[in-house]
């Protein structure tokens, strides 16, 4: 059975401590089974730890965050039975959630040594994306070099 007419996107509450809306999608993509405190404590540990090295925390974030953001991605597009990688500007709140969600898998994909908790590999993450290093930037990179090793295919753009 078809949808009837638009789903209207959630929009998402800010934050309770610095009252910021990418940092509580930031929470809500870290949450494990459904444990949104736990997630909340690590994420102002980690925001914490970056306040110590004597940053703002939330200019950090996103200042990481626009270093993490896409421009370009590639989608499949099926023409005349074969599938082409076809590269078209990335909109903006798919940005912002590809962004958190790069983040969050470079951060728990980080190595266990130096970093005891998630908190540690989290302001490490945040600090080297807004350095433009780290694994997340790393992804955006990659990500950006397959659509421009496509380009060719941008004329079957839907």
């Amino acid at each position: 059975m078809p949808r009837k007419g638009l789903v209207k996107p959630r929009e998402v509450e800010p934050d309770p401590l610095y009252k910021n809306r990418l940092l509580a999608k930031l929470i809500n993509a870290s949450m494990r089974d459904g444990k949104k405190s736990v997630a909340q404590r690590e994420i102002y540990e980690a925001l914490s730890l970056i306040k110590e090295k004597g940053d703002d925390p939330i200019s950090v974030f996103s200042k990481a965050l626009e270093n993490i953001k896409p421009v370009t991605e590639v989608r499949p597009r099926r023409v005349g039975g074969a599938a082409y990688q076809v590269p078209i500007p990335v909109k903006g709140k798919r940005k912002e959630s590809l962004a958190i969600r790069w983040l969050v898998a470079a951060a728990r994909s980080r190595s266990n040594s130096g970093f005891k908790t998630y908190a540690d590999k989290v302001a490490a993450e945040i600090l080297d994306a807004s350095n433009g290093e780290g694994g997340a930037v790393k992804k955006r990179q990659e990500i950006e070099r397959i659509a421009e090793a496509n380009r060719a295919f941008s004329h079957f753009r839907w």
